[in-house]
């Protein structure tokens, strides 16, 4: 089975969950925006409203001016098989990863159709054994998002997944949005590595780039994070959304922090690749005035002064009542031989 995550590098994706509003031509700026930035993938959320909502179901919040019912707005946040297909080739175009998060069979099937590499299972459908099974035949990796679920939970779809021993992963996720620093949940990331001996990531709703920058500093495979044009869009995720700008700021920062990473530093071979710096910045015994030969040397001739080429300052006292050999100008440095 070949590796989907690379674990010396972060797959930074792009969530523009329900950032679009229903417009395909936003979401396809959504693409070329997220390219720009740097990013490695962009991930949607595929509605298919008949087959994953009732028109019972309840608003969390009511913020559409135009869809009376939830049940609506999920119709209205959908595409065509076509229109999903053309997000798919443009991503492709420009270099990205195309993710798409399915909330139902029927998405998966239309998803599947189009070549998804890897599933995303959102917090909300862990426990969607039915549509988890039908992923899992693919033998596709799946991306475990765990907002919602207690440690059984998880254990219980991790298990399940193992069973087909397909690639996976489990993102540490509070469903909150935006999700306040003391809620983010950092300590869970080591805590789920070791639980799963698998990769780990997060997926940030902070609506900032710290979190992330954070959770790769302990060496997360997979960040997620919600992504926005502008803070001045319509729409739910927004507030729990970066910029495009700050997007291409986070890229860069887990970028370096990466090469730190993966370049660990050997502090003595280091010392002596940047022996000419410290000729430079170190300091050397130096006469504090002119010396006359045969003067018994006392604190009071010596001084310690750049450059470091010299007798090392720290060797001064053991210098101290010696002979000079030789006359010393001010400032020249004593050198080994020159005293006895």
């Amino acid at each position: 089975m070949s590796k989907f995550l690379d674990q010396s590098r972060c797959l930074i994706i792009g969530e523009v969950a329900q950032s679009h509003d229903g417009s395909l031509g936003t979401a396809h700026a959504f693409i070329d925006a997220i390219a720009k930035a740097g990013a490695d993938a962009i991930k949607f959320q595929t509605h298919i409203a008949s087959a994953e909502s009732t028109p019972a179901e309840p608003w969390r919040v009511k913020f559409s001016y135009q869809d009376a019912t939830r049940y609506e707005y999920w119709k209205r946040m959908e595409f065509t098989p076509e229109g999903w297909q053309g997000l798919a080739d443009h991503a492709a175009e420009k270099g990205l990863l195309f993710l798409s998060s399915p909330f139902s069979i029927e998405a998966v099937e239309l998803l599947e159709r189009i070549g998804m590499p890897a599933w995303k299972v959102a917090s909300g459908e862990v426990n969607n054994k039915p549509m988890l099974e039908r992923m899992l035949e693919t033998g596709k990796p799946i991306l475990l998002s765990t907002g919602m679920s207690n440690m059984d939970e998880i254990d219980d779809a991790v298990a399940y997944i193992r069973r087909k021993n397909v690639e996976h992963a489990v993102m540490q996720c509070t469903t909150a949005y935006p999700c306040p620093p003391e809620k983010i949940g950092l300590n869970l990331i080591p805590q789920l590595r070791e639980r799963y001996g698998c990769a780990v990531g997060l997926s940030d709703h902070s609506g900032t780039i710290y979190a992330g920058l954070a959770a790769v500093t302990l060496g997360i495979e997979i960040l997620e994070v919600h992504v926005a044009l502008s803070r001045e869009m319509f729409g739910p995720d927004v507030p729990a959304s970066v910029t495009t700008g700050e997007l291409s700021q986070l890229v860069e920062g887990i970028r370096f922090i990466e090469r730190m990473r993966n370049n660990p530093v050997d502090k003595d071979a280091f010392a002596a690749e940047a022996q000419p710096l410290r000729n430079l910045f170190t300091k050397s015994v130096v006469a504090a005035a002119d010396l006359s030969k045969g003067t018994t040397l006392e604190e009071k001739h010596l001084r310690v002064k750049k450059p470091g080429t010299g007798l090392p300052g720290e060797r001064m006292k053991d210098i101290l009542g010696k002979k000079l050999m030789r006359d010393i100008k001010m400032d020249e440095q004593i050198l080994e031989g020159d005293f006895s």
